[in-house]
């Protein structure tokens, strides 16, 4: 999820209501299928030779029984479903799950990596790595039968229902029990941003809009367990006209993830992502476009149950010395555009999240204290959209939620888009800078 320029970063407090701002293990079992012992089938085959023996004459030899094989406790795999629909939990029971990719710091920090006061530091967070570790693991599995199985002619709420099911099947929370949601599920609302819309769509109740093969559509989801947020987007086209555009955002998304580290100013990543981005042009429709940065879309960091926090991670060359330090997490993203390279406010708002900071103001309207006591108990700071509050059963709630926003309590995130006619593309990956490595927690084999 994009940090735009003109939103105001949060606190970081850890209270949700409150914050601020691989390969499946088996299921062991020694049952034989269908409560058949194959094995013991070929013991009864040898006790029949035996008595075939016996009646032909004393002069044969007895066989001997075969002793039984023992049964491999690992010959009934579990694995994932397709939709997903299988708890990682039950895939890795040993809460082992895969580590992203570890890159060991450069140059003044290189010594980190087996400096022994930097290893116990990293010994010590991992319920943190290991609830990080299950939520990338559940966005990898989930955005890679996506991109399987996403076509031209789906609608786009049949493609982003299709994500947050396999979310909150393979968390194990369906998040319709108050509370839930904050335990774990959905970081933030699945963004189908069409074409030249960057950022911040997804589909209200009753949205039509299919999917074409033309369109270019970026998909990014967050997945949280116990508020650590993992923040990944990938972008789907259906036309290779469209690949070089694609290239070069991956390219530019993966300099940033490279530059990134302890130490490094936030205007060096911004200025060597800008520069491989648009050393690329992309040909569409017999025209040659320079592939732009859209300058004022960023990175961020990303605190406890706020997918914004304090630090932001330009993607173009500027003069903003605030530098990465051990311990932060950000989400490493950059979108580029044949457009103007700049994105404005444009078409109907779906993301919302409540603010850490909301000021205590006294509501008038009963139906907007109904509906706050609803977002706090249910999201807390995390984004939600306006689905989230049907699929919780509220009704007749824009009154009361427009109320919230006018208040400053929650904010709204309305869709950003460049030029009409232009189009946009966005990657973007979640990295926690541990005292001893880099580790792109997101990483996956797909990008």
């Amino acid at each position: 999820m994009t940090d735009d320029m003109s939103k105001t970063a949060g606190d970081t407090e850890v209270d949700p209501t409150k914050a601020s701002n691989g390969k499946a293990v088996a299921d062991t079992s020694t049952e034989p299928p269908n409560g058949v012992d194959h094995e013991a089938s070929d013991d009864d085959k040898d006790d029949e030779e035996e008595g075939v023996a016996a009646g032909t004459g004393a002069a044969k030899k007895k066989k001997k029984r075969k002793p039984k094989k023992k049964k491999n406790a690992a010959s009934k795999s579990q694995t994932q479903t397709s939709p997903p629909r299988v708890p990682v939990s039950k895939l890795f029971p040993d809460n082992q799950y895969p580590t992203g990719e570890e890159v060991e710091y450069k140059d003044e920090n290189s010594y980190r990596t087996t400096n022994e006061e930097k290893r116990h530091l990293d010994r010590m967070d991992q319920d943190f790595l290991t609830d990080y570790r299950q939520a990338a693991e559940v966005h990898r599995q989930v955005r890679q039968w996506a991109q399987k199985n996403i076509k031209p002619g789906q609608t786009l709420t049949e493609i982003a229902e299709g994500i947050e099911d396999g979310v909150r099947y393979l968390t194990d929370h369906q998040g319709l029990e108050e509370g839930d949601n904050i335990k774990g599920g959905m970081g933030f609302p699945t963004g189908l941003s069409l074409n030249n819309c960057a950022a911040h769509y997804t589909p209200n109740a009753g949205n039509k809009v299919v999917l074409a093969k033309e369109d270019v559509m970026k998909v990014d989801f967050g997945v949280h367990i116990n508020g650590r947020i993992v923040d990944s987007a990938f972008t789907m086209t259906f036309d290779p006209v469209y690949d070089n555009l694609v290239n070069a955002v991956k390219d530019a998304t993966n300099t940033g993830v490279r530059e990134a580290g302890i130490d490094v100013r936030m205007s060096d990543i911004g200025s060597a992502i800008q520069e491989v981005m648009e050393s690329y042009e992309v040909e569409i429709g017999g025209t040659t476009y320079p592939v732009k940065a859209i300058r004022n879309l960023n990175g961020h960091s990303i605190e406890p149950y706020s997918i914004h926090g304090s630090k932001s991670v330009p993607i173009v060359k500027g003069g903003d010395q605030t530098k990465m330090e051990e311990g932060e997490r950000f989400a490493i993203e950059t979108f580029g555009s044949t457009g103007k390279g700049y994105v404005r406010e444009d078409m109907e708002t779906s993301h919302y999240a409540k603010r850490g900071d909301a000021p205590n103001v006294s509501l008038r309207l009963s139906s907007a204290k109904s509906l706050l006591n609803t977002i706090t108990k249910n999201f807390g700071t995390l984004p939600f959209c306006r689905r989230y509050l049907d699929r919780l059963g509220q009704e007749k709630y824009l009154l009361g939620l427009n109320n919230l926003v006018t208040s400053g309590i929650v904010e709204a995130y309305p869709p950003l888009c460049d030029i009409k006619g232009s189009y946009t593309v966005q990657f973007e990956h979640t990295i926690l800078l541990r005292p001893t490595v880099k580790e792109v927690i997101s990483r996956g084999d797909d990008y």
